[in-house]
């Protein structure tokens, strides 16, 4: 659970932190248990701070987000998940799976059963993929934020800085030489 260890020193939390800031994207998949994601999946994400010591691990990164149930389809789990995601500053993609009646999409080897639950996956998969080689270029400049620019003290050019320009009412300089 977090913070059951003293500075979240566990081993398999320090690892799910090196592995979030080693990425340029996030698969989240959780079962829905009474209407809702799991417990243990709200635990991993909590243990994913929106900083350590001035890095972000999960600012900036793609996510696509998935869910499986033991009954009817629902997509309760994913829009939190979806939610969860925006609040840890990720670009969640808008394709999103879930998968009713789960127990009934695996064969005996534990493999999935090819089905149009297994292609909505693999539409996801490609569409993380997408989004994540379309965003990577401008993932900085998207990320770029007033608060912490200020917070860091960073100098503020009022020609370029587009907060700058907002309370000015000067004209927004050419983005990617348009």
């Amino acid at each position: 659970m977090p913070d059951q260890v003293a500075g979240d020193k566990h081993p398999a939390v320090q690892e799910l932190r090196e592995l979030s800031t080693w990425s340029e994207g996030h698969v989240w998949c959780s079962p829905e248990r009474h209407g809702q994601i799991t417990g243990l999946m709200k635990s991993q994400i909590d243990h994913l701070p929106l900083n350590m010591g001035g890095i972000r691990p999960t600012q900036g990164r793609t996510l696509a987000v998935m869910q499986v149930s033991g009954g009817s389809q629902s997509f309760n789990a994913v829009n939190t998940l979806r939610l969860l995601g925006r609040w840890m500053r990720m670009f969640t993609i808008p394709n999103q799976s879930s998968v009713a009646k789960a127990f009934e999409e695996f064969d005996a080897n534990g493999r999935m059963r090819l089905s149009s639950y297994y292609d909505r996956i693999v539409d996801v998969m490609e569409e993380l993929v997408r989004f994540t080689i379309l965003l990577r270029p401008h993932a900085g400049t998207l990320v770029d934020r007033y608060s912490e620019r200020k917070e860091e003290q960073r100098p503020i050019d009022p020609e370029t800085d587009l907060s700058s320009i907002a309370i000015s009412g000067a004209e927004a300089p050419e983005v990617g030489g348009r």
